[in-house]
């Protein structure tokens, strides 16, 4: 049965498949926020679940002249929390390609002598330091994942701030951060402080190890 929508549920929705989508084919290079949602239903599926089918236009971080539409399905489960909804998507058209950038990315954090470490990613003024920036691309397209895993049809994540950022040394290929990062709920309006750690490769993409809510005083 399809069932009149309205705004609001089917933003949520986009957000989430957005959320997806990004720590699916984001990098250090490359963030993707939605700009527009086209079109939405949503079926009730007895026993199963709500499913939405979306249309969306999603724009890159960095240039916002950069854009791609996709269709994307979304379900949420019936009554099980624990259980991440089902995502699927598909992007028509190409993301221009982020090799070089994210090369030069890694190639400048493997050579560093002192691991990094950074904070207040924006600073109160809304800043970022250029380079900062794949830093902040990064724990967007890893939020996504966590946003993923942690969405209800009761909410709608968005990364507000990376509140702290320290590399972890590694002996093989890959980069390794733990992240504190700052997740806005615009449904509830809660900050909500949340911990990840991070691994990226330029030939493996992102992967978050291990994600865990923190108690309001964590942000601080």
């Amino acid at each position: 049965m399809e069932v009149p929508l309205s705004y609001g549920l089917a933003s949520r929705a986009a957000a989430l498949a957005t959320g997806y989508l990004c720590y699916r084919r984001g990098s250090p290079g490359r963030g993707l926020a939605l700009r527009s949602l086209r079109r939405a239903r949503r079926q009730d599926i007895n026993d199963v679940g709500h499913k939405y089918y979306l249309e969306l236009e999603l724009e890159d971080v960095l240039d916002k002249d950069s854009t791609v539409n996709c269709t994307a399905e979304v379900l949420y489960h019936l009554g099980n929390k624990n259980i991440a909804p089902d995502v699927q998507f598909t992007l028509e058209g190409e993301l221009k390609n982020t090799d070089e950038a994210d090369n030069i990315f890694y190639n400048r954090i493997k050579n560093l002598e002192k691991e990094l470490v950074a904070e207040n990613i924006p600073d109160s003024h809304g800043n970022v330091p250029p380079e900062m920036e794949p830093i902040r691309l990064l724990a967007w397209v890893a939020s996504g994942y966590v946003i993923w895993q942690n969405s209800t049809e009761n909410t709608k994540f968005q990364l507000a701030q990376i509140k702290h950022v320290k590399q972890v040394k590694r002996s093989d290929e890959y980069l390794e951060f733990d992240y504190m990062i700052l997740l806005h709920d615009m449904v509830s309006q809660e900050i909500i402080p949340w911990q990840m750690t991070v691994l990226w490769h330029p030939q493996h993409g992102v992967q978050v190890t291990q994600d865990s809510r923190q108690p309001k005083h964590a942000s601080g």
